[in-house]
């Protein structure tokens, strides 16, 4: 008798779950449909022009979760495993990024018409480009280098070691950039072209609307590094080993590629992805600090699983739906708007309840790029 009741609670308790998480998600759906209700019927306090300005905000990080998401995803599709230092290789990236751009102010190129001119505002597209070469390298670097020391050696160990050894390498690189570069919270030094806070006026229900420069620069780019990371997955003979490798390593091995490079390949990749993103902050928010990746690198995540993890259109997906409703969600459900990591988190536990694999699906076993 008392072995049939250890068999059956367990029913029981999956039977009660069963119906828990619907009325939970029904819950939810109220809630979000009677606030919606409330800011765009009853109050109407918000015109298109506010829409429009959040709309913008949305893209524009939501292309820099997208990118940083994609270095999640494809460490996640050749090894299993989730890089939680990664978000701290795009802090490196926006550290290498300030310097080239501090070196380019102090660099006095004088001119007849100018003679305080710098090097930064003579050659604006170069600077911008040295900046982004040298975030890119550095950070795919130190990805290199991360696998080599602190992933490779625990390959062949159970998955759980080698995500507290993720976690140990986010802390150990958090607490060296801290001691090389010091708490101070620094500022980027943009090109006059690309200033903060300057852009294209537009005129929406009689109030202007500002489409900023760097703004609309960190979209395309990101859009840009986006395609072209898939034409290289999917087009490429380094795209191809990757696949192998993801696929089955050791079938990989026998038809003659280096598994181990083309396991650092992915880390070179996806770090050099996370320095772009790292720029590109720096670029269009300006304030940044040793702790900077921390938090986009955890919101890249819920990204990436948004999407499905392993996914990468997924992962483009995931960061741009991320975006959108870190930047929306506050104001559309009347709530304060420093509480938008709240709502990122919340959409990550509700992604874990409801749907695991993400919206396009988590590519497993047979596919994993």
């Amino acid at each position: 008798m008392k072995s049939n009741e250890k068999t059956t609670s367990p029913l029981k308790l999956r039977n009660v779950v069963k119906y828990i998480r619907p009325i939970f998600g029904i819950l939810v759906a109220v809630y979000i449909i009677w606030r919606f209700y409330l800011v765009f019927i009853v109050q109407n306090l918000y015109g298109p022009e506010t829409w429009t300005r959040l709309l913008i905000s949305g893209l524009i990080i939501g292309g820099v979760y997208s990118l940083i998401a994609i270095g999640y995803t494809l460490v996640y599709g050749i090894l299993l495993m989730i890089n939680f230092a990664h978000g701290e290789l795009m802090m490196i990236g926006t550290f290498a990024g300030y310097f080239v751009f501090e070196a380019a102010k102090n660099i006095s190129i004088p001119s007849a018409g100018n003679p305080e001119m710098v090097f930064a505002n003579a050659y604006p597209a170069l600077s911008i480009l040295i900046a982004f070469i040298v975030g890119m390298f550095v950070s795919a670097t130190t990805g290199y280098f991360l696998e080599k020391i602190a992933y490779r050696p625990l390959r062949k160990a159970p998955r759980l070691i080698p995500l507290i050894s993720a976690i140990g390498a986010s802390i150990f690189l958090q607490n060296a950039a801290l001691l090389l570069f010091s708490p101070q919270t620094r500022n980027y030094t943009n090109p006059e072209v690309l200033s903060r806070g300057d852009g294209w006026k537009i005129l929406i229900n009689g109030s202007m609307v500002t489409l900023p420069y760097t703004g609309v620069f960190t979209f395309i780019l990101s859009i840009l590094l986006m395609v072209g990371l898939l034409f290289v997955v999917k087009k490429t003979r380094l795209g191809k080993s990757m696949r192998a490798v993801a696929m089955d390593k050791d079938t990989a091995a026998l038809m003659g590629i280096d598994v181990n490079q083309t396991i650092s390949n992915t880390f070179i990749i996806s770090g050099a992805l996370a320095g772009s993103a790292g720029v590109m902050w720096g670029l269009h928010n300006g304030m940044f600090h040793y702790f900077v990746g921390f938090i986009p690198g955890i919101k890249a995540f819920t990204a990436a699983v948004l999407g499905g993890i392993g996914n990468i259109p997924g992962a483009m997906l995931g960061g741009m739906l991320l975006g959108l409703v870190e930047s929306i969600g506050p104001t559309a459900l009347d709530i304060s708007y420093q509480l938008k990591d709240v709502i990122a988190f919340v959409i990550l536990i509700v992604i874990l309840i409801f749907r695991p694999s993400g919206i396009l699906g988590e590519v497993l076993a047979e596919e994993k790029i």
